[in-house]
């Protein structure tokens, strides 16, 4: 039996309720994130990815689906799921460096005052902060403001991660700097992360897996793999194919009118009958292929990326 996902979610529809109308975030969203994951929600603004970071970290209700860590409902927020938020005022104007990261450790009562300075510490030195411990919110930069909030975020060593564009706000450069220390922490510290963002750059060098979402409201089109790309290959001609690739999947109309495309070591959808959701899977199976199943983004050929079905645009991967 192969690893069981960490966190899943089956057919989750998000919703918001108004007096006057109800507007549907999501539509029967599904997807497994295993342990150690690198797991990134991509796609354009308003297509309820930041909604489904919600809906994980226990803050959001589905109105139909699930969602389950280790198997059980996630029914409210836990300690097991902290989030990052792109937000720079999400740290305590008057609680230090220090006493920020150690707050959470000691109102979820986990730690012991000295266990947690000493465990908020060693966080906030891996950010590179250890000189700013004594010092407030107001006096950092943005990005000093984002590592602090990264840095209390690990300390508490949960489950999963949640990260909602927690580099947005920053400049060009910041942001770059940004995104390879978050990837030297997880080499180090191997955290399982669901992040969520709206680049398509930032989603091939952050994630090691990616869920490709439509517009409103947000269907999956497509799942792909990006553990082969980072900081050090952003510049090459792979990496660059690969993006324009994930930009033709999320935009282009030309390819979302083209009917369904059999995928290699698939059932064929049927073109004369309607199809129903979920019409086919999204991952290929098969000899040759990476990762178990997973179907790395230069796999198949690009004809492969175009089947779809009647109610969404489900891309077949």
């Amino acid at each position: 039996m192969g690893a069981q996902p960490l966190l899943r979610a089956q057919g989750v529809s998000l919703e918001y309720r108004t007096r006057a109308q109800t507007v549907r975030a999501t539509h029967d969203v599904s997807f497994d994130v295993y342990q150690g994951d690198r797991f990134v929600l991509l796609g354009p603004s308003g297509c309820g990815k930041s909604s489904l970071l919600k809906a994980a970290g226990g803050f959001l209700a589905p109105s139909a689906g699930s969602i389950s860590l280790h198997g059980k409902a996630v029914n409210g927020p836990g300690p097991d799921r902290v989030a990052v938020f792109q937000e720079f005022d999400q740290l305590p104007p008057w609680k230090t460096v220090k006493q920020n990261v150690m707050f959470p450790l000691l109102a979820s009562r986990r730690l012991k005052r000295h266990e947690a300075e000493e465990r908020a510490m060693h966080w906030i030195a891996k950010v590179g902060l250890e000189a700013f411990a004594d010092a407030f919110p107001h006096t950092l930069s943005g990005g000093m403001k984002q590592r602090v909030a990264i840095a209390r975020a690990l300390a508490m060593q949960p489950e999963v991660l949640l990260m909602d564009e927690p580099f947005a706000a920053l400049d060009a450069l910041t942001r770059r700097k940004m995104q390879e220390e978050l990837g030297l922490l997880w080499e180090e510290a191997k955290f399982t992360l669901l992040f969520v963002t709206h680049s398509i750059e930032e989603a091939l060098v952050v994630g090691n897996r990616i869920l490709l979402l439509s517009p409103h409201p947000g269907r999956v089109r497509a799942e792909l793999n990006s553990h082969q790309f980072g900081m050090h290959s952003t510049g090459s001609p792979e990496f660059q194919a690969a993006a324009n690739r994930i930009h033709r999947l999320l935009f282009d109309e030309e390819a979302a009118a083209s009917g369904p495309v059999a995928v290699p070591n698939t059932a064929p959808v049927p073109v004369e009958a309607p199809v129903a959701e979920p019409a086919f899977t999204r991952r290929a199976a098969g000899a040759g292929l990476p990762l178990a199943g997973y179907v790395a983004i230069d796999a198949l050929p690009p004809a492969a990326y175009a089947a779809i079905d009647e109610t969404g645009r489900r891309y077949a991967v």
